[in-house]
């Protein structure tokens, strides 16, 4: 079993965790078997998915350690007892919810809920978050990163909502530890007609351009 540090270590690594909003079971295989391809192994499902804990449990069997699995928009602890009992690997909140960080920090899960300020940062941060997803980070950019990690150095942040290929090395730059990527990395319209090559040749240059920014 991977601790929190080693998920913490692949999420980095990944440099992007793709959030999969709604993705379809029929083709959740294949789009993360085309991430992967580009590079990306840190993958996310959202709680909201119908059927979200069998498709975890889907995820972890066909792809064993080789990828993160993880879920998203979890607001409450028994959500999040109930994806880490299907295998969830990390758990991920779009706002900060104590009883989620401690029930994940109980059971040895790594957690990122939702930060938009300081406050908020060092909060999280006290009640032993992991990682903090500054979100929505497309509404302050991430000129607000930056400036939070002046005060905050130790503070690791994973910026997502509007990160795309285009302003993902800003947020590398401003000090993020990985970006989450929803729309802007996996096309489920060409999920739908087969062409996963797509999805893999965004991957990787997403990819390619987080490796430049940590040069």
């Amino acid at each position: 079993m991977r601790t929190k540090h080693d998920v913490f270590d692949e999420l980095r690594a990944s440099g992007v965790v793709a959030v999969l909003r709604g993705v379809d079971a029929n083709t959740l295989i294949e789009i993360t078997d085309a991430l992967v391809a580009g590079g990306v192994t840190g993958i996310e499902l959202t709680a909201d998915t119908p059927g979200i804990a069998g498709m975890v449990e889907e995820l972890t069997a066909s792809f064993d350690e080789e990828i993160a699995v993880g879920v998203g928009t979890v607001l409450d602890a028994e959500t999040a007892r109930t994806v880490m009992l299907s295998g969830a690997d990390f758990v991920v909140s779009p706002s900060l919810h104590e009883d989620v960080i401690t029930i994940c920090n109980r059971y040895g899960t790594l957690v990122a809920p939702g930060i938009m300020t300081p406050t908020e940062a060092v909060s999280g941060y006290e009640a032993g978050a992991d990682l903090l997803k500054v979100f929505p980070a497309s509404s302050v950019g991430p000129g607000h990163l930056g400036a939070i990690k002046g005060p905050l150095g130790q503070v690791p942040l994973m910026p997502t909502g509007g990160v795309d290929i285009d302003n993902a090395a800003s947020y590398i730059d401003a000090g993020a530890e990985c970006v989450g990527a929803g729309g802007a990395l996996v096309d489920y319209e060409a999920a739908e007609r087969g062409d996963y090559s797509e999805i893999t040749e965004t991957a990787r240059e997403f990819s390619a351009v987080i490796d430049a920014a940590r040069e």
